[in-house]
């Protein structure tokens, strides 16, 4: 898992405030009713870890980004949050009954992660792997997406989305549509959380603050504090460990 190299830890804060959550419908498809014992992989901040929990399941959280789960910590003051990657998660052997990772997979090694998954599952466990992605079909979020640049999950779903390694063999997939109230500064803040502009230097990030102003300026209901509905859909996946 490279999440540490892309330097998330940077922009922990704009993460926190940036990133939207996960449509509960979604978590349900991927876990069913429960509870059952999850481990939420690249944790991060806790914006799934969050949605586990409220579903009455008990998580574990493992990120390689201690500024990371110190936030997911404030949420989640009981949770057991652990540093490790997808590659050499720091849990026991058939410890867990399902494991999720959100906006994450596509930073990890897929052979490796998937054969540590499949060790932390207890038999006929569950791999659940989800990414919010913006609905484009919307000029304005179009429009936004152009200005910031596309992310790695993002190319990833729209090429068809992501892949598992033995002994995972199929993964199942459902869209979620729906929306999330966004202020300009939670909208300026998910831009700032993306690894394009964590990335970029002091004038790159200034081109793309600037096409990015352009573009909010045209969104007549943020406005004098206003907010605007952000179209997602959420692109889950699922498959479950033989």
């Amino acid at each position: 898992m490279k999440r540490d190299g892309t330097r998330f830890g940077e922009a922990t804060e704009a993460y926190g405030q940036g990133r939207p959550g996960y449509p509960a419908a979604a978590v349900t498809w991927m876990l069913g009713d429960g509870p059952l014992t999850v481990l939420d992989l690249g944790a991060g901040t806790g914006k799934l870890t969050v949605q586990v929990v409220a579903q009455g399941h008990h998580a574990v959280a493992v990120d390689p980004d201690a500024s990371m789960l110190a936030v997911l910590n404030e949420a989640l003051p009981d949770i057991d949050a652990r540093i490790g990657t997808a590659e050499e998660i720091p849990l026991p052997d058939a410890s867990v009954d399902a494991v999720v990772c959100g906006q994450a997979w596509h930073w990890v090694d897929v052979a490796a992660a998937s054969r540590e998954v499949s060790r932390v599952l207890r038999p006929g466990g569950t791999l659940g792997l989800v990414w919010n992605v913006r609905d484009e079909s919307v000029p304005w979020v179009a429009a936004l997406t152009q200005a910031m640049h596309a992310s790695v999950a993002e190319k990833l779903i729209a090429d068809g989305g992501p892949s598992v390694g033995a002994p995972f063999t199929s993964l199942q997939s459902r869209v979620f549509a729906w929306t999330s109230p966004r202020s300009r500064a939670a909208l300026v803040s998910m831009v700032h959380s993306r690894s394009y502009y964590i990335a970029a230097d002091a004038d790159g990030r200034a081109s793309i603050d600037a096409r990015v102003d352009e573009v909010l300026a045209g969104v007549p209901t943020l406005d004098s504090g206003g907010t605007v509905d952000l179209p997602y859909l959420t692109h889950a996946y699922r498959s479950v460990a033989p």
